[in-house]
């Protein structure tokens, strides 16, 4: 079962029955359906139970001429609000089903941000409608989040806002013109890596990291679409499971400049979210594409 369903509130699906019943109860009492032609005899169909404000659990498959659904594989979704980037964005499917991940860069991020796509089922249409692969385009992110811990902001004073944010301009400006080959930002920038590491060491014999590091966004683990985040709160929300009764939290981050949404548990969140503090944790990186 999918180890992410505790993220929107189904701690309770311990074992495979208990995940039978609830896709059947996602089948029975769907509130969206999608439908594209897929292979000649058979079409591929998205269907999706929201459980509460912004989360649900698609449920994907085929159906044959005689219009008998065959569930193939399903996700827990989180709807992410705002544009979280603009940028080329790749997509590719997973080799052993059809569903899709997407991948883009982002000059703030500095990395390339691999995600699962939620409207897989809309980027088949616009493939078969002439959508080019690689298109510049906007992106709304969101992770899913099974539990975290709620940190103090850093003090900082408007001299020092601005020289962070001087420095995060030029950074960006020497990575869009590293990826165009300018070999002079290439070596300035590591430079700058060299200086921030010893920079970071020195302090780190009298101060504590999370007092020097402000946010970050870095891989996890083995799974692609799997980081390591801490971002300032920007906005938090209690909603309810429908289903279960589980509240969770919606909180819309800042992580290196970049906003999105995150969903996770109340209860495996240590601290209390508010306004102007830091969540960290680990997130399951979804995107939806905004065609």
């Amino acid at each position: 079962m999918h180890q992410y369903l505790k993220a929107i509130g189904f701690e309770n699906i311990r074992t495979r029955d208990d995940l039978t019943d609830l896709l059947d109860d996602v089948k029975e009492r769907f509130t969206q359906q999608t439908i594209v032609s897929y292979r000649p005899g058979e079409d591929f169909c998205e269907i999706k139970r929201e459980y509460g404000q912004c989360i649900g659990i698609s449920l994907c498959g085929e159906l044959d001429e005689n219009e008998i659904f065959k569930p193939d594989y399903y996700f827990p979704y989180f709807q992410g609000s705002g544009i979280s980037t603009y940028a080329e964005i790749a997509v590719e499917r997973k080799i052993e089903k059809e569903q899709y991940v997407g991948m883009c860069e982002d000059s703030r991020i500095g990395i390339s941000l691999i995600f699962t796509l939620q409207n897989g089922i809309e980027y088949m249409r616009e493939r078969q409608a002439g959508f080019v692969s690689e298109i510049t385009t906007s992106v709304t992110l969101s992770g899913l989040s099974m539990a975290g811990v709620v940190l103090l902001p850093v003090v900082k004073n408007e001299h020092q806002i601005k020289n962070e944010k001087e420095a995060s301009d030029n950074r960006k400006m020497l990575i869009n013109a590293a990826r165009n080959g300018d070999q002079t930002a290439m070596e300035t920038l590591t430079l700058d890596d060299i200086d921030t590491y010893s920079q970071v060491s020195r302090r780190l014999a009298n101060e504590d990291v999370f007092s020097i590091v402000d946010t970050y966004f870095m891989p996890y683990g083995i799974e692609c679409d799997l980081y390591s985040i801490m971002g300032e709160i920007l906005a938090v929300r209690r909603r309810k499971n429908i289903l279960t009764g589980t509240e969770v939290y919606q909180m819309k981050l800042d992580v290196n400049e970049m906003q999105f949404d995150v969903c996770v548990p109340v209860d495996s969140v240590m601290g209390e979210p508010e306004i102007g503090r830091r969540y960290k944790g680990t997130i399951w990186l979804q995107g939806y594409i905004n065609f």
